[in-house]
């Protein structure tokens, strides 16, 4: 096990000055913004999944609301997705944001959530982003024939060993912080993995020709935490499931080296959705063996990451593609199997935010203390403020 913590290159060159920040994490921290708590890493949070629209949206507090009612804690929602569009009046000059955001108001939308009860997480699709591969082509990968490399249909991958592609990245990810979230999250923080992987051309290999696609990963998390450290913000990041495995296919592809990665995060989230096991363990239909997947990924995720101290906090699925046994039990299921592996809250994931089946199914995951989660609240909110919540409309 030990032979693997330092598989990252650029890990061994930066875990002495990691070691020296850790001794006094307090150091340079601000006073907390919009109500934000200092938390520790390992707080339990359970959460569901926005969109930018729909945290902007009345529908979204109706939902937060509900599902904070029921017994949720936290509120994952988009900064900005794969298609790139920024979901606040952001001050990057590449952000491109138009005249009406999805949030029109970040800092009161944090706020909001603050003071109902929830822990605020801003995710950030980092690489994939389709808006600025069109806007500035420049950014983008590239194929050998010096066009516009294309993974499926169209052109959407920035190139991730840019210096100018992570620094906005970071960017974003610090003027967020600013106003007071309690979490950044990085998604998409790999290289693209699918089309024709050899007539890819990407900074990096010419500007160092012997670092791999894990040491450019790396290093982007590494300064990211490094940039984000005075504001006191958590930084978590969404990996593979499928990286569980350790495969060095996988870890070649995405440059996700997990071990490497956790020593630059608080919390590692891998997207454990059993639909998407595909041709794994002899499963014709793996998504109806949520047990199985979800137990299977996070024992080996648990032993790769056992020295590393990060939190282990799973995407689970929220969604019925490839399930036919999705259902209230289906979602308790799976929280439960995680929680036996180690597994520190969940983050629930539906792409139309629609969370009915998995509203249903709290009630009785509330009603069992310890057996499914531990319980409890970062941030108090007045019983008053819940007792007249209702459903949101479907």
């Amino acid at each position: 096990m030990h032979n693997k913590i330092f598989s990252s290159r650029f890990t061994q060159k930066c875990l002495v000055l990691l070691l020296a920040l850790a001794v006094c994490p307090a150091f340079g921290v601000a006073q907390a913004p919009g109500g934000r708590i200092p938390t520790p890493r390992n707080a339990e949070i359970r959460a569901l999944y926005f969109t930018g629209l729909m945290a902007g949206s009345p529908n979204g507090k109706k939902i937060a609301l509900h599902w904070r009612a029921t017994g949720g804690n936290a509120i994952v929602f988009d900064i900005k997705d794969s298609d790139g569009i920024v979901s606040f009046a952001s001050k990057q000059p590449l952000a491109g944001v138009g005249k009406h955001p999805y949030i029109h108001d970040l800092p009161a939308w944090i706020l909001w959530l603050h003071q109902h009860g929830l822990y605020a997480i801003a995710r950030v699709a980092c690489f994939k982003d389709s808006r600025l591969v069109k806007a500035h082509p420049e950014l983008a990968v590239h194929s050998k024939e010096g066009r516009l490399w294309i993974e499926h249909k169209a052109p959407a991958w920035l190139d991730p060993s840019l210096p100018a592609v992570q620094q906005y990245n970071i960017n974003l990810a610090k003027e967020v912080a600013a106003m007071g979230v309690d979490e950044i999250q990085f998604d998409y923080i790999r290289f693209p993995t699918e089309g024709n992987q050899k007539d890819t051309v990407f900074y990096f290999q010419k500007a160092d020709p012997s670092a791999t696609r894990a040491d450019i990963i790396s290093s982007f998390l590494y300064h990211a935490q490094k940039a984000l450290r005075p504001s006191g913000v958590h930084i978590s990041i969404d990996v593979f499931g499928v990286m569980a495995w350790y495969r060095n296919v996988d870890l070649n592809a995405t440059g996700q080296d997990i071990v490497s990665l956790a020593y630059f995060c608080d919390a590692v989230s891998p997207m454990i959705y059993p639909s998407h096991f595909f041709n794994f363990d002899g499963y014709k239909d793996p998504g109806d063996a949520p047990a199985h997947f979800i137990g299977a990924a996070m024992d080996r995720f648990s032993a790769q990451l056992q020295d590393t101290g990060v939190v282990i906090r799973p995407w689970l699925q929220a969604f019925a593609w490839r399930a036919k046994t999705f259902s209230p039990n289906y979602i308790r299921i799976q929280v439960q199997t995680a929680r036996q592996k180690n597994g520190n809250g969940f983050l629930l994931w539906n792409a139309g935010n629609k969370y009915q089946v998995a509203e249903e199914a709290m009630p009785t995951m509330m009603a069992k203390p310890g057996a499914y989660f531990q319980g409890g609240y970062i941030y108090p909110v007045a019983s008053t403020a819940l007792a007249s919540v209702q459903p949101p409309k479907r």
